[in-house]
């Protein structure tokens, strides 16, 4: 597993993946050398590049998350989010077609390996609210509006 690293607005990014695909990517609160990009990672560190400069709203990787058969069918409902809209985990619930298991998405949100690729941050509490983020509150709320279609001062 190759591992590379680059500094964004919010924190550092770190990718790990190999030719199967883009493992995880994930922020961290720590300060890491940026080094050397290997050549698998090229592409997920470019499209991020382009992610935060605001000229790339979907990401066109090979992804090879692990996780459960369940974990996997709610990242794959994130994966169609589109970009500067947000769903509530309610919806998300009754999209995959059983509200009642609401704390179950939830839960398969919060293990989301691959930060800002799978847009788990664009899920949102019913009345609205900015709830749990792994990244962070304040993470979560600076990507809505970093994505937001209509460029104001503050969202949240």
């Amino acid at each position: 597993m190759e591992i590379a690293y680059l500094q964004t607005p919010i924190g550092i990014a770190e990718f790990q993946g190999d030719e199967d695909g883009l493992a995880s990517v994930s922020v961290l609160d720590d300060e890491k050398p940026i080094g050397i990009i290997p050549e698998v990672l090229e592409d997920a560190v470019y499209q991020f590049r382009e992610y935060f400069e605001g000229s790339r709203q979907q990401f066109d990787l090979k992804l090879n998350p692990s996780g459960t058969d369940f974990q996997k069918k709610v990242w794959d409902a994130l994966l169609k989010i589109p970009f500067g809209k947000t769903i509530s985990y309610l919806e998300l619930s009754k999209q995959l077609g059983d509200v009642k298991a609401i704390r179950a998405v939830a839960s398969a949100n919060g293990k989301n390996p691959l930060w800002i690729v799978v847009p788990c941050h664009r899920v949102i509490g019913s009345n609205g609210d900015l709830t749990g983020y792994a990244g962070g509150l304040h993470r979560k709320k600076w990507l809505l509006e970093h994505e937001s279609p209509a460029k104001q001062t503050t969202l949240f």
